[in-house]
């Protein structure tokens, strides 16, 4: 089993259905973007810059922008989550929308490829 597939493995099902709607959506925005696990957390790479890690905690779920400046331009958007400089979290009482998920992989792109 590879250590995506044991990451994924220990996922409740709430859990593992975030992280695959997460995923359509970087796919949907970045078609080539390379699935690795990173920092023992999945993460999704494009022209071999982080666009996003996905963690699972006990008490919530955390992405982690591979960049501090998608939390400056969008910073209120995310008044209603938990916010340090490397992470976003959410729980399913609270969370993320797609639209909003979408908008920091947008942000994400820009940066890796800056003036296309």
């Amino acid at each position: 089993m590879s250590e995506m597939n044991d990451y994924l493995s220990k996922c409740s099902e709430y859990q593992l259905s975030e992280f695959e709607r997460i995923k359509n959506i970087v796919l949907g925005v970045i078609p080539d973007t390379e699935q690795v696990l990173s920092y023992g957390m999945p993460t999704f790479k494009f022209k071999g810059k982080t666009v996003l890690h996905f963690g699972v905690f006990t008490n919530h779920l955390s992405i982690f922008p591979g960049s501090g400046s998608v939390y400056e331009k969008l910073e209120d958007e995310l008044k209603d989550f938990r916010v340090s400089k490397g992470t976003l979290q959410f729980t399913q009482d609270n969370p993320i929308s797609d639209a909003l998920v979408e908008k920091i992989v947008r942000i994400r792109l820009a940066d890796i490829t800056p003036g296309k």
